[in-house]
């Protein structure tokens, strides 16, 4: 079945373009006008595969909207595409940080815009789908199949996107991870991506998880490594 993309927009005329496009594409299409009406269209069956999220909205705002979506164990690892028309560094950060998955800043390519729908789409696919097992190391214990991470034995909400940053860090455990690798791997694409988009995330799981977040290790002038021991010191 055709992904399901919910469009949530209070400009109709972009809405009625993205529709458009979309469908043209081979994607089901959902809209919504408004932030309560957004969470309502989330949660109607069949969920959506993707939420591609105005900010500006008449009620409710974006970012609200997200932050309950990433609250609600039905809806947390929906990916979501935020659209605005602010393009400062705080506010991506911002966006990062309650859980998008990507930020594009308007006015905007829609060839572009389909491309990294598209790299959002199975890169969600991929971590749900395709890894299989249980993955181990210290405190920290991940069940793909699940989609769940533990540490010390106690679960650990993340987005999509930190669950897939989390798994490549730990599935090359020991070995350095440069931000431009990270970025090529964990987010498929570069596009409007700056490694400052790494080092968000990377503080952002950290936070997550507690004392483990320690076995991320940051190496000045390079990227990450994911520590194999809590003795190995930082570079």
């Amino acid at each position: 079945m055709a992904p399901l993309i919910l469009i949530v927009d209070d400009e109709r005329d972009l809405v009625a373009t993205l529709e458009y496009n979309l469908q043209r594409d081979g994607y089901q299409t959902r809209t919504a006008y408004d932030g309560a009406s957004a969470l309502e269209a989330a949660q109607r069956r069949p969920l959506p595969d993707l939420v591609l999220l105005d900010l500006m909205l008449p009620d409710i705002q974006g970012t609200e909207v997200c932050r309950r979506m990433r609250s609600d164990d039905r809806l947390k690892h929906i990916p979501v595409v935020m659209l605005t028309a602010k393009g400062e560094e705080i506010d991506r950060v911002v966006g990062f940080e309650l859980g998008a998955d990507d930020y594009v800043v308007k006015p905007f390519s829609t060839r572009e815009l389909m491309l990294r729908l598209r790299a959002v789409l199975r890169r969600a696919q991929t971590t749900t789908t395709a890894e299989t097992g249980l993955m181990r190391l210290g405190p920290i214990e991940i069940d793909i199949d699940a989609h769940r991470v533990h540490v010390d034995g106690e679960e650990v909400k993340l987005t999509a996107l930190e669950f897939r940053l989390l798994s490549t860090l730990l599935s090359r455990a020991g070995r350095a991870q440069t931000r431009e690798q990270l970025l090529e791997d964990v987010w498929e694409m570069t596009a409007d991506l700056t490694t400052r988009t790494v080092d968000t995330h990377v503080k952002r799981l950290r936070q997550k998880l507690g004392a483990a977040g320690d076995q991320i290790e940051t190496l000045r002038g390079v990227g990450y490594r994911f520590r194999k021991t809590s003795g190995e010191s930082d570079g």
